[in-house]
C-alpha cells in the first residue's frame, strides 16, 4: 500500500488505465465512457472502426497481423492516433515493434490460455523486465484484480489495460474499473 493507506505509493502512482475494447455494438459507448476518465479507449485490430468511433487508436496483435501490420495501422490512424501491440511473450518481438515506432507495447495473459497462472507469471516478468530496460510504454493487459492491478503498476508498467468485450454486463465493467482505479489513485467512476 501506499503512504495514503490506499494503492500505490505516490513515485509510482503514474500508471494509467486503458480500455481495450472488442468492436461490436457497445463499443461506441465503452469508448466514450473510457474517454470521459481520461483513459486511453483502443479498439481491437480494427482500424477504421477505431477512426470511426473517434477512438483514441488501435490495439494489434503480432500473433493477429504480423509485422505489417503496424504499418498499415499507421498509415489509417496517422502520427496522432495511438497504435500499440501486444507481443505476445516474444522479447524480440517487443523490441522490433517498439523500433519500428509503436506507440506501446503489451504483454497479456489472455483467457484463452489454458494455463493462466503460467501465462500471469510470464506477463509480469515481462512487464518488469521492459520496465528496466526500455522507454517506450509498457501496456499490462489482462488485469483481472485490483491487487494484479497495482502489483503491475509496482514492477513499473505505465498502463493497466484492461480487456473490454462489448458483451460484458455494465454494472460489472464499472465495479472492476472503479476498483482498479482506486488503487492506482485514479478517479473510480467510468460511464
Amino acid at each position: 500500500m501506499g503512504p495514503s493507506g490506499n494503492g500505490v505509493a505516490q513515485d509510482e502512482a503514474a500508471t494509467r488505465l486503458c480500455a481495450v475494447i472488442e468492436a461490436g455494438e457497445a463499443a461506441l459507448g465503452l469508448v466514450e465512457a473510457a474517454q470521459r476518465r481520461n483513459a486511453a479507449a483502443l479498439i481491437v485490430e480494427d482500424t477504421q472502426l477505431a477512426r470511426a468511433l473517434r477512438a483514441d487508436g488501435v490495439h494489434l496483435s503480432l500473433a493477429k497481423t504480423g509485422t505489417s501490420g503496424y504499418g498499415a495501422a499507421r498509415s489509417l490512424v496517422g502520427r496522432g492516433g495511438i497504435v500499440g501491440v501486444d507481443a505476445g511473450i516474444s522479447r524480440h518481438d517487443a523490441m522490433s515493434v517498439a523500433e519500428d515506432g509503436a506507440d506501446y507495447v503489451a504483454f497479456g495473459a489472455p483467457a484463452h490460455l489454458k494455463d493462466r497462472a503460467k501465462a500471469r507469471v510470464r506477463r509480469d516478468e515481462l512487464v518488469a523486465w521492459w520496465a528496466e530496460i526500455f522507454e517506450a510504454p509498457c501496456v499490462a493487459l489482462d488485469v483481472e484484480t485490483p491487487e494484479e492491478a497495482e502489483a503491475l503498476a509496482r514492477a513499473g508498467a505505465d498502463f493497466v489495460g484492461l480487456r473490454l468485450p462489448c458483451a460484458a454486463p455494465a454494472a460489472a465493467t464499472r465495479e472492476l474499473v472503479g476498483a482498479i482505479a482506486a488503487v492506482l489513485g485514479l478517479p473510480a467512476s467510468v460511464g
